[in-house]
């Protein structure tokens, strides 16, 4: 598999399947051993994990859309720069909905083996949408 086909699989991924609720379409996407890594530890989530996964972001944001930015990828590594915005109208977080639109950044890394994604992890500015539903603010030191 070429570098621009894991691009591809990564980038469709995210935007028909995460941006559009398309959950009927993962098993196209995701490997059964497909595993998530937080803080450098690895839970092994699979198809059924993943769709539950999108599921739950898809009830806190029901209108989610998902743009990869920029990609850049090596080896069987896919590094994805993705914008992602929907309206805050579920749970999420612990927070009551606020019925905003929020937007933020994150920056996934993806392994694509055999035309699946076998392993996710990555980084999100949160800050962005915690300052945009007013979970948090910035004050000016006194």
């Amino acid at each position: 598999m070429s570098i621009e086909d894991a691009k591809r699989i990564t980038r469709e991924y995210y935007e028909l399947v995460v941006g559009t609720g398309d959950v009927d379409r993962i098993d196209e996407f995701i490997d059964p051993a497909y595993t998530e890594i937080y803080l450098q530890t690895g839970y092994p989530l699979g198809v059924d994990g993943a769709r539950r996964h999108v599921t739950g972001v898809r009830e806190a944001f029901p209108d989610l859309t998902v743009r990869v930015d920029e990609q850049i990828a090596e080896g069987d590594r896919v590094a994805s720069l993705v914008t992602a915005r929907g309206t805050h109208l579920g749970a999420w977080l612990g927070m009551a909905p606020t019925g905003r639109l929020l937007e933020f950044t994150a920056v996934n890394v993806d392994r694509v083996v055999g035309g699946l994604i076998v392993e996710h992890g990555g980084a999100a500015n949160l800050l962005e949408p915690l300052l945009g539903c007013g979970a948090v603010s910035i004050t000016s030191p006194a």
